[in-house]
């Protein structure tokens, strides 16, 4: 099993070349949102944490715990996968650590 697919690895540059900055679990969010036509008031309602929460999220104040990358996973129906993957990447790059984050499910 591939660690990334190509699809995925191509939409991830294709919307950081759109809005000119790197993937983040909070621009991964907000692209969900306004995609889906959803208000953050409504948003946050359906991930279970406040709208000043989810706008801090959005705008990469704050980071969210694996945890809760997962439940935000299941609640949107978006891949567990990529919100663990942001969400972990987004703890090392606040942390100031040089790595790169790939998920592989284990067997």
């Amino acid at each position: 099993m591939p660690k990334t697919s190509k699809t995925s690895q191509k939409s991830i540059a294709e919307l950081e070349q759109i809005t000119g900055r790197k993937l983040t679990i909070g621009l991964f969010l907000l692209t969900i949102r306004e995609c889906e036509e959803i208000s953050q008031k409504d948003f946050a309602e359906k991930l279970g944490i406040s709208r000043q929460y989810l706008c801090d999220i959005e705008h990469d104040r704050r980071s969210i715990s694996l945890e809760k990358a997962a439940i935000f996973s299941k609640k949107t129906g978006y891949s567990e996968d990529q919100m663990l993957r942001l969400a972990l990447q987004d703890l090392l790059d606040k942390a100031g650590l040089s790595y790169d984050v790939e998920i592989k499910r284990a067997a």
